[in-house]
């Protein structure tokens, strides 16, 4: 079978891996805000219409499950720290891709937009589909404001992006390629006015750039009716910044599962990463190894029906510069109850090794300072329990809470002197997170659909003052409006608040002021071919600090026409 020489490729590359490691350097005092080394014991595009293998995790099983209902969702992209997700773009959003249910036949287009501060958009897309079991296309964005929210061009920002994706469709497997280029072009410009009318400031030294380039290969079962299910999929990202500093990161991640009976299912996750991050006199080799054998059982045709999943998540992580080889195993549980009709009620634990790497801290704050320290989070377990449902007439529901605890908590926060800058503060110690989620949607057909989530998060800290950079309530309501197959709306609202960060140099602790954020985009399509699209962003005005010092754009708007073919 073909899982068989896949399962060896993929052990072979990690044994290699292991076996490449080379001795660590001995450890150094540790300050506030840095790792205690002796206390770590561990876009949317428009996608081709072939026929994925249905990898659904997420949506609400049946009491009787299918062969298909037994498959896997697969993550190809690394577990992210969620808790107090510090996420909201600065600056002109581009506008929603999403088009109605019923997209018209053409499916290449060209998209060009302009707006206030100087805001450009342009946007293509080339697809292949008429080939024999082979699809290709190809996309290219780019968006940029000339005139930032302060100061003129020295606020600037640039991001430009290109695609090109390949797709086998074969009786048995699906094989598909993708190619990356990223690059992100903006200002450090978090400074004072003061300080911008010095004879020695020089805007070319606050100037940032960072161009990634990814390669990715991936091979998965396409027969959904098959017993046994995997996805194999392997990667390597390049990253570099304007002061050449590096990363480089090759992610390796299998998945399979195979039905034992009716009611009992065998599932396995394996991961694989190798990073290396040099910045200056810095190199940091750091590899991360996961391995996640679980059993899922679901229950017949029973008075309540019920879903148990039980397994374990053995972690290994390594960091040559820290002087880190460590292993750990969490237990994973999982039970979901339907006592009545749609109604589900569920409880687990869990726990994991949530990876930093340069890539993914730079993707929650673009700001970072060099040299920033680089260690991974360890989150010891997660007890968390909560339900969700249809409730009828269209509308859903899902409550959570959650209680973890975490060793290297992450946070943002200024650096000192530089103020414009931010480093990576851990808490060395033991942090535990009290997170209490909430979410309502709706549903009328395909016309109207509105989300509303809430999340509030509780610190508990050892070593640090305060979460800095994270918020304590996180909400969205996101909307979508769909007229006669022409008009097309999406509307949605942020709301963030309690998010602190210190300045150092002065001592002072700052809350920021609460994010409103509201966005409005519309489609209204004026004929088979051609399309006009407005959209408004931070509706209210406000320019609010995600972060210290650094304002956002106001109102502000992009509009422009689009042309299919």
């Amino acid at each position: 079978m073909l899982i068989r020489p896949l399962l060896t490729l993929f052990l072979l590359s990690l044994s290699a891996t292991l076996f490449a490691q080379q001795p660590a350097k001995p450890t150094r005092p540790v300050k506030e805000g840095e790792v205690d080394n002796q206390e770590i014991t561990v876009e949317k595009s428009r996608k081709i219409d072939l026929p994925p293998a249905n990898r659904i995790f997420n949506k609400i099983p049946s009491s009787n499950p299918t062969a298909e209902q037994r498959k896997l969702t697969y993550e190809f992209e690394d577990r992210k720290l969620t808790v107090g997700d510090p996420k909201i773009t600065p600056g002109v959003l581009a506008p929603a891709t999403t088009q109605p249910d019923e997209a018209p036949a053409y499916s290449n287009y060209v998209k060009l937009g302009a707006g206030n501060y100087s805001s450009f958009l342009g946007e293509g897309f080339v697809g292949i589909n008429n080939l024999s079991n082979l699809a290709l296309e190809g996309s290219v964005r780019h968006l940029s404001s000339a005139i930032g929210p302060v100061d003129g061009k020295n606020s600037a920002q640039s991001d430009t992006r290109i695609r090109v994706t390949g797709k086998y469709l074969a009786d048995a497997f699906k094989l598909q390629a993708d190619l990356g280029f990223d690059r992100n072009a903006y200002n450090f410009y978090g400074y004072s006015r003061e300080y911008a009318a010095q004879s020695s400031f020089d805007p070319d030294l606050i100037k940032q750039r960072l161009n990634t380039i990814n390669f990715k290969l991936g091979i998965e079962n396409a027969k959904s009716e098959n017993a046994v299910d995997y996805s194999l999929r392997t990667g390597i990202t390049s990253l570099r910044d304007r002061f050449n500093a590096s990363e480089t990161d090759w992610g390796t991640n299998l998945n399979a599962s195979v039905g034992l009976s009716d009611n009992l299912s065998a599932l396995v996750a394996a991961d694989a990463y190798v990073t290396q991050r040099s910045d200056g006199s810095i190199v940091d080799n750091r590899n991360l190894f996961r391995v996640k054998p679980t059993f899922k059982y679901t229950s017949g045709s029973s008075s309540v029906p019920f879903t148990i999943t039980g397994g374990i998540n053995v972690v290994n992580q390594t960091d040559q510069r820290q002087n880190i080889n460590d292993t750990r195993a969490f237990p994973v549980v999982d039970i979901d109850v339907v006592p009545v009709g749609n109604i589900h009620l569920f409880a687990g634990v869990d726990g994991d090794i949530n990876r930093n790497t340069l890539r993914s801290l730079l993707s929650e704050n673009k700001w970072l300072a060099p040299q920033v320290v680089l260690v991974n989070t360890v989150k010891s377990w997660d007890i968390y329990g909560g339900s969700k449902g249809n409730l009828g007439g269209g509308f859903s529901y899902e409550g959570k809470v959650s209680y973890a605890r975490y060793r290297n908590f992450s946070t943002f926060n200024n650096t000192i002197p530089d103020t414009t800058k931010f480093f990576v503060l851990y808490d060395g110690g033991i942090s535990t997170v009290l997170t209490i989620s909430g979410q309502l949607g709706y549903t009328q057909k395909d016309k109207f659909r509105s989300t509303l989530k809430a999340d509030f998060f509780n610190y508990g800290l050892d070593r640090l003052e305060a979460a800095w950079g994270r918020p304590q309530v996180a909400a969205t309501w996101s909307n979508s409006y769909t007229l006669n197959k022409k008009l097309f709306v999406t509307a949605d609202l942020y709301f963030y608040q309690g998010i602190k960060n210190k300045n150092f140099t002065s001592g002072i602790t700052y809350t920021l002021k609460p994010i409103y954020d509201a966005n409005v985009k519309i489609d209204y399509f004026l004929g088979k071919q051609v399309s006009a699209f407005i959209a408004l962003n931070n509706i209210f005005g406000q320019n609010y600090q995600r972060y210290l010092y650094y304002q956002t754009q106001g109102l502000n708007f992009l509009g422009g026409i689009s042309y299919s073919f």
